[in-house]
């Protein structure tokens, strides 16, 4: 049996999805389209676990993730793979401000959304989504 109650909950996810998704839209198209000069400064984030190497890399990894994650997250499609991809980044920009000593309040952010793209890879996308993944 299907209650109301399931409507809410897919409306919802969708809201949330698209707001989540439109924001890191906003902050990560610029950061992918910044070029290797952008992207080694956000790699350098990964220095804060020890990893120093390949800082272009990692820096285009997190651009790709924020990027094409949003549109992952505003359309449904492969929400899952995404959010795990976004989870990560937001544990390691959380791990970032922290060592350096920024405080909780300046990693809140990236613990805020790392909360949420946890949380959707348990519940996925909900009905309003293109694609079945």
């Amino acid at each position: 049996m299907v209650s109301n109650e399931d409507g809410y909950v897919n409306a919802g996810l969708l809201v949330l999805r698209i707001g989540i998704g439109c924001m890191f839209l906003y902050h990560g198209l610029p950061k992918l389209l910044g070029g290797p000069a952008v992207w080694t400064e956000l790699g350098k984030a990964m220095g804060a676990l020890g990893v120093t190497f390949a800082p272009v890399f990692w820096g285009f990894m997190a651009a790709f993730s924020e990027a094409f994650g949003a549109v992952a997250l505003i359309t449904g499609l492969l929400i899952r793979p995404f959010c795990a991809l976004l989870a990560i980044e937001m544990a390691v920009a959380a791990n970032m401000h922290l060592r350096k000593g920024d405080g909780l309040l300046v990693a809140s952010h990236a613990i805020e959304a790392g909360i949420v793209f946890l949380s959707l890879i348990f519940t996925g996308a909900g009905k309003y989504r293109i694609g079945k993944f």
